[in-house]
């Protein structure tokens, strides 16, 4: 039997590339809304939709997700967040709901991305801070947060090989902003571009003296990212309670 995908975000980008991909994959869509309402099947809401679905896959916006997980937790709907630009509150709200129902969140679907992840966090872990650690990203013009959701998750992978005590702990953001300085032994430092149509380019720079190494993804189109949020989907689907992550779906 096919697994019923509820889109919650349907009229974007990945909303409509999901709808394709759900197509070559063993899952149908149930239905899809965006603010308006309904965008595929007659569901006005996403308490509606999430009943009449297997698994909610949501790439909506972060203003959204109180509305998405209240959804999901009522129909007792896993979900599927995508969503980028989520603040820590919102991840308390996603903490709060995987303890009554199945969430996997991540800020990149793409397979392959996933699988560097695992790799810079290895490296991070062989090399220590004597190494230090530049992520640059590119995406398209239209792109809003930076640095990307995507290489904030390198990052944090970075810092959990080195045994930091959380994710962010030696992030650095404002080497612009703060005048010339010099750099800080440990910490991870990001630059964003902008520009064309690029659908996403992550690089991460290992460097010491004398020698760098260069760990890095490029998605070619965003229907990358479509069929690995169908896989993830078609992962979760009857999972129990607990916040999980692309890592689970790649049994990393």
């Amino acid at each position: 039997m096919s697994v019923r995908i509820g889109i919650i975000g349907a009229s974007g980008r990945m909303g409509r590339a999901i709808a394709n991909a759900a197509a070559t994959q063993s899952a149908v869509v149930s239905g899809g809304i965006d603010r308006e309402g309904a965008v595929h099947g007659d569901y006005p809401d996403a308490a509606a939709l999430a009943q009449a679905s297997d698994v909610l896959v949501d790439f909506s916006t972060p203003d959204a997700l109180p509305q998405s997980l209240a959804a999901a937790k009522a129909a007792g709907t896993p979900i599927v967040i995508g969503t980028t630009g989520l603040s820590p509150e919102d991840h308390e709200l996603i903490d709060a709901a995987a303890r009554d129902f199945a969430v996997l969140q991540t800020a990149n679907t793409s397979l392959g991305l996933n699988m560097l992840r695992k790799l810079v966090e290895q490296a991070a872990r062989a090399l220590g801070t004597d190494w230090d650690i530049e992520i640059v990203e590119m995406h398209h013009r239209h792109k809003l947060d930076s640095p990307s959701g995507s290489a904030l998750l390198l990052g944090a992978s970075a810092n959990i090989g080195r045994g930091s005590a959380t994710p962010i702990e030696q992030n650095r953001f404002d080497r612009m902003q703060e005048g010339p300085h010099e750099r800080e032994e440990g910490g991870i430092y990001y630059a964003s571009l902008r520009g064309g149509s690029v659908a996403g380019d992550h690089q991460v720079i290992f460097a010491t003296e004398g020698e760098r190494i260069e760990l890095g993804h490029r998605a070619e189109n965003r229907g990358i990212f479509a069929t690995g949020a169908v896989k993830a989907a078609l992962w979760l689907a009857g999972k129990p309670a607990g916040r999980y992550t692309m890592a689970d779906v790649l049994g990393l």
